[in-house]
């Protein structure tokens, strides 16, 4: 049997904040946490100097023994799920240690201070003296997973989901299907990803990142005839997912119901977009869902503010929708949190869908002509009230994602 699965707590490190009354006052605001990186100055040949950082510093009260295996991804990846579970009044409760909680989470790699430290030692040096055994965990792909994993005390399953821009939509997709199909009666679900020079190299020799250095606020500008690429940022976001029957019974707040997910491979290109893919995987999430485009009313984008991404992107969304969908993309206000993004526009989305409004996608002054026909949120923030949204993700390696999220009314 199916089980429904609901949304008991939420939390999030961003560029805009790390809580809701202050990311909701940005948002309102149209204002970015895009900045420029003096620091990266002495990189010769890097273009863009570009970031939007997260604020954040290790809790003085987790003591070394529990986190010298963490680097900082996985630092802000326990400090949201921890802010998500007393959110969902769960920090204390035997379902966290018993087995019938599991973690889907995930990042585009590891630490990257400590994959410097590991190969500067090993490569450059040629001297092991000093490695702590300690930096291989802080720089495996799935850290954050198996660190969350020791630090709450989960002994149900875990699923690393290191899947590049879609590490966080696809811990959160992987984790209701466990619950859906009666494996866990709790998923820790999310991604995480910390800001670092590398991520930024990685875009900026393949021409694919802004260079409005002297005007950090002005970029990225998803969907805009002059858009001139991406910006990087860091965070980390967790939902805690639960059967509807469980949470009920623990009397436990719930904040929205995950209805559908789709997740597919282009099978055509590593690197670019594939119009094609994208649109199959929101089909198969309506599919889930066992609903009709016209119920979505509201689509919150990958909307990266790269060319072909941007193009390919809303003219499979238009494919689904037409011209009608109300749409916008977050990462004009906070970069591209790369492993983060899933989850933290999924938390974001469902606030705004509580309040009845959404944010607009800032910076975006003129839709490029290429751009999918549809009704592209812009200025100021939109009210609309709708019983379901969708949040849509896409990765490097052809990895597409689609998450649609139902407004919770109590009698449900």
């Amino acid at each position: 049997m199916r089980r429904r699965v609901v949304v008991t707590g939420m939390g999030g490190i961003s560029p805009l904040g790390s809580d809701w009354t202050t990311v909701r006052k940005k948002l309102r605001a149209n204002i970015s946490g895009v900045t420029r990186m003096p620091e990266w100055d002495a990189c010769k040949g890097l273009q863009s100097r570009l970031a939007a950082p997260a604020a954040f510093t290790t809790p003085p009260q987790w003591v070394r023994q529990q986190i010298r295996t963490m680097g900082r991804v996985s630092l802000m990846a326990a400090f949201t799920t921890e802010t998500a579970l007393r959110q969902a009044k769960l920090l204390d409760h035997p379902a966290l240690t018993d087995g019938s909680c599991g973690i889907a989470y995930g990042s585009t790699s590891g630490s990257p201070p400590a994959i410097e430290e590991y190969f500067r030692r090993i490569y450059l040096n040629r001297d092991l003296k000093g490695l702590s055994p300690y930096t291989y965990i802080q720089l495996m792909s799935h850290t954050c997973a198996a660190n969350l994993g020791q630090f709450f005390k989960v002994k149900g399953r875990v699923v690393p989901t290191c899947s590049a821009c879609t590490s966080g939509s696809q811990g959160i997709g992987y984790g209701y299907e466990a619950i859906k199909h009666g494996d866990q009666q709790v998923m820790i679900t999310g991604g995480a990803e910390e800001l670092h020079l590398a991520a930024t190299v990685v875009f900026d020799v393949m021409y694919a990142t802004s260079t409005k250095n002297n005007d950090p606020t002005s970029t990225p500008r998803p969907f805009d005839k002059e858009r001139d690429g991406l910006v990087i940022g860091e965070g980390a976001g967790t939902l805690i997912l639960e059967s509807l029957e469980h949470a009920k019974a623990r009397g436990a707040a719930i904040h929205a119901e995950l209805v559908g997910f789709g997740t597919n491979s282009d099978g055509a290109h590593i690197i670019n977009p594939c119009t094609e893919g994208m649109e199959g995987a929101m089909r198969l999430a309506l599919a889930d869902a066992g609903l009709s485009p016209s119920a979505i009313g509201y689509v919150n984008a990958h909307g990266t503010a790269t060319e072909l991404g941007d193009i390919a992107e809303t003219q499979a969304t238009a494919r689904v929708f037409g011209a009608r969908m109300p749409i916008s993309s977050l990462k004009s206000y906070m970069g591209h949190t790369l492993g983060a993004c899933g989850a933290l526009e999924a938390w974001l989305s469902i606030e705004m869908m509580r309040e009845n409004w959404f944010a607009p996608t800032i910076n975006l002054k003129e839709v490029d002509e290429r751009c999918g026909g549809l009704d592209y949120i812009r200025g100021k923030f939109r009210a609309l009230k709708t019983n379901y949204i969708m949040s849509n993700n896409f990765a490097f390696g052809g990895v597409n994602t689609s998450l649609i999220f139902k407004r919770w009314k109590k009698g449900s």
